[in-house]
């Protein structure tokens, strides 16, 4: 496949991605800057190969499972995911809260693992595989709080808001605010936040860091309601949420000399 192809077909899932009842056609060829046709020529191809459905009655496009299914088998086969997992678990059932793991990608950060804690009654579980946003959320924050005061905020300029998810009334509404909550972060080795990426949703999360050079490798947050995820709270399970992000900061930095050592055999070879 042509690369200008491949980058429009990608560009079509990346439309489709946190809308479980589809997009229509026209909104498609519109958020990826295609004629009608061409968007629907991209689309078939997609529907024959599995990756996306049109849905009866409206005749939106939504993606179908083989994606995630695809992106799951690639992580299960990943040494930190197998390890990640039962050190998530741990601080899931001491905070009985969901816990996440974000690792770093690019510019981006996404959300690779989970674990929750919450065993009844009132709990926090958003979509798994949303990208993280860097000024309102925790996790986004304790992020920043590893990069130079002029990347954290091109960072956070560049994302664009996402209107699917509103925010909450505590989120930052400017980059003035945003770099005070970065610098507090710094401060406490850990960023929270209450009402901001969601309303009535609070959070805590610290940065993993490599071992061998101090680079940002991704985050560990622990979020839930509000009314039960007070400031006295995150006190009391901020050095269980360190020792956590310690923990798998060393699985992480594994990780990337994996890849880093599989990327050099794929070009030596």
């Amino acid at each position: 496949m042509a690369a200008g192809a491949l980058s429009r077909g990608l560009g079509v899932l990346q439309c489709l991605i946190g809308s479980p009842d589809g997009v229509p056609l026209a909104r498609i060829a519109e958020s990826v800057d295609l004629p009608k046709s061409a968007a629907h020529r991209i689309l078939v191809t997609l529907v024959e190969e599995g990756f996306v459905r049109q849905l009866e009655p409206t005749g939106n496009y939504a993606l179908t499972l083989k994606i995630v299914s695809l992106g799951l088998r690639h992580l299960a086969s990943s040494t930190i995911f197998e390890l990640a997992v039962p050190v998530l678990a741990r601080l899931a059932a001491e905070s009985g809260q969901l816990v996440r793991l974000g690792l770093v990608d690019g510019e981006q950060l996404l959300w690779v693992a989970k674990s929750q804690g919450a065993r009844g009654g009132l709990r926090y579980d958003p979509d798994h595989g949303s990208e993280i946003p860097f000024g309102s959320s925790a996790s986004g924050l304790a992020w920043l709080s590893r990069l130079g005061d002029d990347e954290a905020l091109r960072l956070v300029a560049r994302q664009k808001p996402d209107d699917r998810h509103p925010a909450g009334h505590n989120a930052p509404r400017t980059l003035t605010e945003v770099q005070e909550r970065i610098q507090e972060a710094r401060a406490t080795g850990w960023a929270r936040v209450h009402d901001s990426v969601e309303e009535g949703i609070s959070a805590m999360a610290a940065p993993l860091v490599d071992p061998d050079n101090g680079a940002p490798l991704g985050v560990v947050s622990i979020a839930g309601p509000s009314l039960q995820f007070p400031n006295a709270r995150m006190e009391e399970l901020a050095p269980s949420l360190l020792a956590t992000a310690a923990e798998l900061s060393g699985l992480a930095g594994g990780l990337s000399q994996e890849l880093r050592a599989h990327n050099q055999l794929g070009v030596a070879g």
